[in-house]
């Protein structure tokens, strides 16, 4: 018995190119032209996070619209919130208020910061929000209440 010599391995026709899927799979950044007018998600978001925050909508709603790192603190927030009204013997209620004055900016493409005032009978509160244009859409990377 003898040994035969190792198969030379045959070359593809096509070179191998390493294909990286978060290229293709991965959220994509949207220009300004491909996007909605802020304005109306800067209200309707304010408006939903009040109301989540005051124990009057399910945070849920808000996940496709908000970044995991937004929506984990808003979690934390909501928490706390809904502890304290148990600790006060408190329920949840739909929170009054207007939406006042919306100042923003662009300081980039498909990137919008905006301070959301919001007017309730006893106080006034700001929220901060920061929207990006991810997929054709704007989600909130941001949001802070003031």
């Amino acid at each position: 018995m003898t040994a035969l010599p190792a198969a030379r391995a045959e070359r593809a026709p096509f070179p191998r190119y390493r294909v990286d899927d978060d290229e293709y799979f991965a959220r994509q950044r949207s220009s300004r032209s491909e996007l909605p007018d802020p304005e109306v998600v800067l209200k309707n978001l304010t408006h939903c996070v009040l109301e989540a925050l005051a124990g009057a909508r399910d945070l849920e709603q808000l996940a496709r619209w908000v970044t995991d790192d937004v929506y984990r603190s808003l979690q934390k927030r909501v928490v706390l919130a809904a502890r304290s009204r148990r600790a006060r013997g408190a329920s949840a209620q739909r929170p009054v208020f207007t939406i006042g004055n919306i100042h923003r900016s662009e300081p980039a493409d498909g990137v919008v910061e905006a301070v959301v005032m919001v007017h309730q009978r006893q106080r006034s509160r700001a929220v901060a929000i920061r929207l990006e244009g991810l997929d054709a859409r704007w989600r909130a990377s941001v949001i802070s209440v003031l």
